[in-house]
């Protein structure tokens, strides 16, 4: 495999919080997809769970040199997992132009940050 590029981001969880309390479901609903809600809605922490998918997905965006000004749709990087549990990254929309590329994901998350590293890869 050949490195395309590596990226990595973190998020204050107490700052993504006040963005959801100020702007509530229209924020939600802009960057993340419904299965993605779903799966932060079933869990304990569920800010930190969002947060750390906000953290991904800029996370791939800097990986894959995404230039700004592409139309960016958040919801087209959406962050799943793989029946092993580990976080896969699904690239559709304004971003299916680099859905050929391996994207290896790591996140993690306490209740102050949250942080994920991507490194994109040609197969």
């Amino acid at each position: 495999m050949k490195v395309i590029g590596t990226g990595v981001d973190l998020v204050e969880v107490q700052r993504f919080k006040k963005s959801v309390e100020k702007w509530g479901d229209r924020f939600l609903n802009r960057l993340f997809t419904p299965r993605e809600l779903a799966y932060a809605k079933g869990r304990k922490q569920f800010l930190q769970h969002l947060a750390v998918r906000f953290a991904a997905k800029e996370a791939v965006v800097k990986a894959l040199g995404a230039p700004k000004g592409l139309g960016l749709e958040w919801k087209d990087v959406e962050i799943v997992h793989a029946s092993s549990g580990q976080p896969k990254v699904v690239l559709k929309g304004t971003m299916n132009r680099w859905a050929r590329l391996d994207i290896q994901l790591s996140l993690t998350h306490t209740k102050e940050h949250a942080v994920a590293m991507a490194l994109a890869c040609k197969p």
